[in-house]
């Protein structure tokens, strides 16, 4: 015989090993329920007795949440901030995980700028203040569908 502490907090019981098998069937007892067999003063969890072990089932492992669009525009601020002050450099480039544009816009900046009297450099740098507005001034989601999930790497 057994008794239970119900979800309600209230104890219930004696009951039969038999009632307790219903009642996890019923999905009114888990192993999670806290169980005293008679006669003992000690309260154990239900999936500690092995009398019940076959008809617990094992519980399903909580699935893992999709991480928000607000986790997952985490890189727009600071992506945006760097286009708008650096953004000749391409740092916001690899910020975004786009190391190849970030490469391009770091070399004419450097390379190209030295050559042309830094008008290559001027360039990169309206395009890069262009581009960290334009991250700046989407909502989240759009900033996820376009630059994260789409992986658009220029405007």
């Amino acid at each position: 015989m057994y008794r239970i502490i119900g979800a309600d907090s209230r104890e219930y019981g004696p009951v039969t090993a038999e009632q307790v098998k219903q009642w996890i069937a019923e999905g009114r007892a888990n192993a999670q329920t806290r169980v005293r067999v008679e006669g003992t003063g000690e309260w154990k969890w239900l999936g500690e007795l092995p009398e019940f072990a076959a008809v617990l089932a094992p519980l399903p492992p909580f699935p893992a949440l999709p991480p928000s669009v607000a986790d997952r525009a985490a890189t727009k601020i600071p992506a945006g901030i760097c286009g708008v002050l650096l953004g000749a450099l391409g740092i916001h480039k690899f910020i975004l995980g786009y190391t190849g544009a970030g490469v391009v816009m770091l070399l004419i900046s450097l390379v190209a700028g030295a050559f042309s009297c830094g008008l290559a450099t001027c360039v990169m740098w309206v395009i890069g203040l262009i581009e960290g507005i334009i991250y700046l001034s989407k909502s989240d989601a759009d900033f996820v569908r376009t630059y994260v999930d789409g992986r658009r790497e220029w405007f």
